[in-house]
């Protein structure tokens, strides 16, 4: 099967569901990543005294170290204005989005929850426009079947010390997938890729963070009990 994450900056993913995506490569699925900035306007580029277009440069470089640890079966980054999704029509980003999704046909697309996570504006427009691709596609292509948001708990955001997090209730969450203790090992690999990034990973206490389990909404899907795989009992 083939699924398709869909995330606006480098390390959205690692410091994500890397671990599950680990695992969908070990199971034998098809797993790209789509990235919509290469991460430029972050407030690190001035520790380096980069400018935006530099600090992408370096991000994007780094992302391709990421692409060889995780071993993905395709990683397209493009190059949208980081921190201005929200200036953007969303039309254009939308578009760029489904030519993505026809080219490589996926069952599941996986993007962030409608918090975001971390509220950031720049999750919140991704969450909505890849939702808009999803329900405008699925309608005539029959390869596209699920679209699952990336969340975490309440008891999960609880473990983070340094950022507040949002969460989704029990009662949103549909999926809970549970990988091995290799794949947090090799996610945590993907985070060491991003160097100039280094400071703030070890702020976070990510790599702490990281569980063996990794919890989705599923949009317009409901399960009880939890589905344990993002493939089970496809529409």
């Amino acid at each position: 099967m083939r699924i398709l994450y869909i995330y606006p900056h480098p390390d959205d993913e690692s410091f994500g569901p890397a671990r599950v995506m680990l695992k969908q490569l070990r199971q034998g699925h098809e797993v790209f990543l789509l990235t919509l900035t290469r991460g430029g306007a972050t407030k690190q580029r001035f520790k380096y005294d980069y400018s935006v277009e530099e600090m992408g440069s370096v991000r994007f470089g780094e992302m391709q170290r990421v692409n060889e640890v995780l071993g993905l079966s395709g990683m397209t980054i493009l190059d949208l204005p980081d921190s201005g999704l929200k200036e953007m029509d969303p039309r254009e980003i939308e578009k760029v989005l489904a030519d993505e999704v026809e080219k490589i046909k996926p069952a599941v697309l996986v993007s962030y929850a409608v918090h975001g996570i971390s509220g950031f504006h720049d999750h919140l427009v991704t969450h909505a426009v890849v939702k808009r691709v999803f329900v405008e596609l699925r309608e005539s292509k029959s390869y596209l079947k699920r679209l699952a948001l990336v969340t975490v708990s309440e008891i999960e955001s609880k473990k983070s010390k340094h950022f507040p997090l949002s969460f989704s209730t029990t009662e949103e969450i549909d999926c809970v997938v549970e990988v091995d203790e290799e794949d947090i090992k090799k996610s945590h690999l993907a985070l060491d890729c991003y160097v100039t990034f280094q400071e703030t990973i070890e702020k976070s206490g990510i790599k702490g963070f990281i569980g063996r389990e990794a919890s989705f909404e599923l949009y317009q899907e409901n399960f009880d009990p939890l589905l344990r795989d993002l493939f089970e009992r496809l529409p």
